[in-house]
């Protein structure tokens, strides 16, 4: 029997508790040198893409700015860029919001890498509703909730048709004028709604691969109906065996409303992963790992975003607080304060504590910091083919602790036990697109598009 092929993504650390920056080892997340080291590292691992996410504003608080954000947060189209120069196969993802950007310039940003890179750029579309990223932006906190999905779906249509409005032969040789470009075969884009008023002639031909990979990491119902309509790839945070398998069922189910088959989306969980020569060897360093992921002060400022309240005094190692939260008004950081959802996260969390006996800090270690594989590289492999042939997933996006290192046991002593059971690349094809490499269908880049409305 033919074994399912697994598709793995490198997600490089970014400032949130997962990563490690007590650690000795831990190096700069804004010098070029630590993004090489991680593309560099991926690639050798055969994986079939690196994945960026982006913050559009240091968090803040209680009026101080988080200190895993320090850093800074440089701009992910302009790190993709210079990594497609010192890599040759592998996808280069970026996480680009559809509320905070527009659909021309992020299609000609995108575009533009596509061709750079060879047909290897993807685009994680996510939405960004609240008031505290608008900020940032002319338009503040305009945009109502329940816009975000119809904003994103809108915007993600109209990508696809800029990508699509150069035909096959847009571009025209003169004998006696050289090259020019046919405007009867690069088709304009008119659309007008609520949202959107866009009449353009795009100006990026189309690319090797069509066009960029579209990632998305929604799980609400709007988010999976987005995924099954214009996403290639679901960045999903279902991990257990049972949930994942469920989720696979539910998103994969759904496909064939929108003329899809189950091999056109890919669903890549995030996956942490602790390594050991001995089981009980892994489950100490996951142990290890994951104190330094929960600092005490880290558990507090999560149960003070979940509450609305001022915790300070509180012991992370003592009980959850016997109080109720403020819900008077809305937070602009952390959990949305709304009245029912708050009380049901808050019910929630003091369910598993009384039955685990868990003090804070073990709760949000529980709940943030419990890794996904931990054992032996033998056992992680088994796990990962497993869950892959028993259509659980079809693959990871493997998140390590430490940056740039994270990855770098995981390609050593993971990868060639893939390898070895027949499950996963040793090597690229030469010219393969993103597209190729996750074994999506090929996309017509330059089928006629309509003008529409």
């Amino acid at each position: 029997m033919t074994r399912r092929q697994i598709h793995l993504a490198a997600h490089f650390p970014g400032v949130n508790n997962t990563t490690v920056w007590t650690d000795p080892a831990a190096q700069s997340q804004i010098e070029f040198s630590s993004f090489e080291h991680f593309a560099r590292n991926a690639e050798r691992g055969f994986f079939d893409y690196i994945f960026l996410a982006e913050g559009l504003r240091l968090r803040e608080h209680r009026g101080q700015i988080h200190d895993l954000d320090v850093l800074g947060r440089p701009n992910t189209l302009a790190i993709l860029a210079a990594l497609a120069g010192v890599t040759e196969h592998i996808g280069l993802v970026g996480t680009l919001s559809t509320t905070f950007n527009e659909p021309y310039e992020l299609a000609r940003q995108l575009g533009t890498l596509d061709h750079l890179s060879g047909g290897r750029a993807g685009w994680n579309a996510v939405t960004s509703s609240d008031a505290f990223h608008g900020a940032n932006f002319r338009r503040g906190g305009y945009l109502d909730h329940a816009d975000r999905y119809t904003r994103a779906s809108e915007f993600a249509e109209l990508s696809k048709r800029l990508w699509a409005s150069w035909q096959d032969d847009a571009i025209v040789a003169d004998a006696a004028t050289g090259v020019f470009i046919d405007d009867q075969r690069v088709a304009s884009v008119r659309h007008q709604t609520r949202l959107f008023d866009i009449d353009a002639l795009f100006d990026v031909p189309a690319s090797p691969q069509g066009r960029p990979v579209i990632v998305q990491a929604g799980d609400s119902a709007d988010g999976r109906d987005f995924a099954t309509q214009h996403a290639d790839v679901i960045f999903s945070l279902h991990t257990e065996f049972e949930d994942a398998q469920e989720f696979y069922r539910d998103v994969k189910g759904r496909l064939a409303d929108h003329g899809r088959t189950e091999e056109s989306l890919k669903i890549l969980p995030a996956a942490t992963f602790v390594l050991g020569d001995t089981l009980e060897e892994a489950q100490e360093r996951s142990r290890e790992i994951a104190l330094a992921q929960v600092r005490p002060e880290t558990a507090i400022t999560y149960l003070e975003q979940v509450w609305n309240r001022d915790f300070s005094g509180y012991d992370p190692d003592g009980p959850l607080p016997d109080v109720e939260p403020d819900t008077g008004s809305e937070s602009a950081q952390g959990f949305a304060n709304r009245h029912a959802a708050v009380r049901a996260r808050i019910s929630k969390l003091r369910e598993v504590a009384t039955a685990e006996n868990l003090s804070i800090r073990d709760l949000i270690i529980r709940l943030t910091a419990n890794h996904t594989f931990v054992g032996t590289p033998e056992h992680v492999a088994s796990e990962i083919d497993r869950y892959v042939q028993e259509r659980a997933t079809d693959g990871f996006t493997v998140v390590g602790h430490l940056t740039p290192h994270g990855l770098d046991e995981f390609t050593d002593r993971v990868i060639p036990l893939l390898q070895e059971r027949g499950s996963y690349r040793d090597s690229y094809e030469d010219g393969a697109t993103l597209h190729d490499l996750l074994g999506l269908p090929p996309v017509r880049a330059n089928a006629p598009v309509g003008a529409g409305v």
